[in-house]
């Protein structure tokens, strides 16, 4: 029996499949990561702990009354409605080139995310 990820941090599965997702549609969608690494790294462990949480990668940057019903309501879901319709990233993890924040990458990895979520 494996154990559950702690209240502090997203379990190594998900954190690794929101970093593909993260990676795949920053690409797709012609964004780039922000140009601080850590902004990255933290949305990214967020919508891993969402997703572990809730089985949904929900907005981590949003306050929620009540995560399940916004979960199945899906607007805020990653890539939530704005970012999908008009290419608005509220959590400025995928941001268009002409945004100030903007970084050149659109690749992370795991250990990058984790220096900064889970420093040591």
């Amino acid at each position: 029996m494996s154990n559950p990820p702690s209240p502090q941090h997203a379990s190594e599965r998900s954190l690794e499949a929101m970093r593909k997702f993260s990676q795949t549609y920053a690409k797709r969608s012609g964004t780039y990561f922000c140009v601080d690494p850590g902004v990255t790294a933290v949305v990214i462990e967020g919508l891993a702990k969402h997703k572990d949480e809730l089985g949904a990668p929900l907005c981590p940057c949003r306050h929620y009354e009540d995560k399940e019903a916004e979960v199945a309501a899906a607007f805020w879901n990653c890539p939530c409605v704005p970012m999908r319709e008009r290419h608005e990233c509220h959590c400025m993890l995928f941001l268009t080139e002409d945004n100030d924040f903007a970084g050149d990458k659109q690749e992370i990895t795991a250990e990058e995310i984790r220096a900064t979520t889970n420093p040591e």
